[in-house]
């Protein structure tokens, strides 16, 4: 265990550094968290509790000391596909459940990889596949927020059938003026002050500005749609109980989202481990995740990825080792027991305006350019999956994208000298 190891070496001069860069990993990690589990049809606080058992659990078995994980972008559209397979009507309760068992499902096929060595298969995704993949998934999650940036609710797999209820509802009338005003000028903020640094500093001040906002104005009596009350204290470890005729769609589902999230985590460890001069084992990788995945599913949480962000920003402020991850989940635990009801009245549309920047920052289109002037045949598969993401959905799109990898493996197999 990679964690007895950082106990037994760690220096006190690390300590304030460690210390500083969390204080910045958890400004992020709370707005991240709660928009990220809206995103993925689960209560908001549910997102914390996934990030404090993911950091944790990472920090005693990960093998990387900069890595870490939780609540991730590029997952949280598919898990709310998958949710929206079994839990009839949206019910909350249903829908924790049968998200803590994707976890355990997904955490479980993370561990058979790593037991057999099959770290390689995060590979077979090819790379301008993998781009036209999640330039898809960027266009579905602004999309999919749209409704709650205006103030209303909304629903829909595919963006036909979003932008359908999105316009059906601004002509209804639904549109709350308030809610859209902070939502706009949260993702200006957010976009603005990314361009500098520290980029997590936006984020925080559109939180803190909306929520200030809300309470000076009285803007709940007035009908802004807010997180509403969280529970205090944190969830005791449980087994999720579900339906039998969930845990199929569930299992199927959870093939994509280990495909997805060993793809991202292999990808962000080895770069990381470039820049310092180490070496990462991808099995060893591979089994942290899992072993973080079921951990998550015990506590009431929902798969998880690496972040890009929050490990950028952890290695941006100074930190040293994964005592930043553990810092920063004591921080939020303390929140969670001490002070969740600072964070009911956050309105709906700032989450939706962190997600509608995280999704600007995940599309690519310098990537895709680059791909039509150099080799147009690649940047045909590109947009061919971003094209399947877009008409219908994510999960389909997995499969999308996995047959065009291979249709281009065949390919190039076929006319080597091409």
């Amino acid at each position: 265990m990679p964690g007895v190891r950082l106990v037994r070496e760690y220096r006190s001069q690390q300590f304030l550094p460690d210390l500083w860069a969390a204080v910045a990993v958890t400004a992020l990690m709370v707005p991240h968290g709660m928009a990220y589990a809206e995103l993925a049809g689960v209560p908001a606080v549910t997102g914390l509790y996934t990030t404090v058992v993911a950091v944790v659990v990472y920090a005693l078995v990960g093998p990387s000391r900069h890595l870490l994980l939780g609540p991730d972008s590029s997952l949280a559209p598919l898990i709310a596909a998958a949710l929206a397979l079994v839990v009839a009507g949206g019910d909350p309760a249903d829908a924790v459940v049968a998200a803590g068992l994707l976890a355990l499902m997904t955490g479980g096929l993370c561990l058979l990889a790593g037991v057999f060595r099959l770290g390689y298969i995060a590979e077979l995704l090819s790379n301008p596949v993998q781009l036209g993949y999640l330039n898809g998934l960027a266009v579905v999650m602004v999309c999919s927020q749209l409704p709650k940036l205006f103030g209303f609710g909304g629903g829909g797999e595919t963006v036909p059938e979003i932008l359908d209820g999105f316009v059906s509802g601004v002509a209804d009338g639904l549109v709350d003026g308030w809610s859209l005003a902070i939502g706009l000028v949260s993702v200006v903020l957010i976009l603005a002050i990314a361009r500098g640094r520290p980029r997590f500093l936006g984020v925080l001040l559109a939180v803190v500005l909306a929520i200030v906002a809300v309470e000076v104005l009285d803007l709940v009596a007035e009908g802004v749609p807010v997180v509403g009350d969280i529970p205090r204290g944190f969830p005791s470890p449980s087994l999720p109980s579900a339906e039998l005729d969930w845990w199929w769609p569930l299992f199927l589902a959870s093939f994509g989202l280990t495909w997805v999230t060993l793809t991202d985590t292999t990808a962000l460890s080895r770069g990381m481990a470039a820049r310092d001069g180490e070496h990462v084992d991808a099995n060893a990788e591979i089994m942290a995740l899992g072993a973080s995945n079921v951990g998550v599913g015990l506590f009431q949480g929902f798969p998880i990825s690496a972040s890009t962000s929050r490990t950028a920003t952890a290695r941006a402020g100074g930190g040293t080792s994964q005592m930043v991850g553990l810092i920063s989940a004591a921080f939020l635990v303390a929140l969670l027991v001490l002070g969740a009801g600072l964070l009911e009245s956050m309105p709906d549309s700032v989450l939706a305006a962190v997600v509608i920047a995280a999704a600007v920052h995940l599309f690519d289109h310098r990537r895709v350019v680059w791909l039509v002037r150099t080799r147009r045949s690649e940047a045909v598969l590109c947009i061919a999956a971003s094209i399947g993401v877009v008409l219908v959905g994510v999960l389909n799109g997995i499969l999308i994208a996995v047959g065009l990898s291979l249709i281009n493996f065949v390919r190039t197999l076929w006319r080597p000298y091409d």
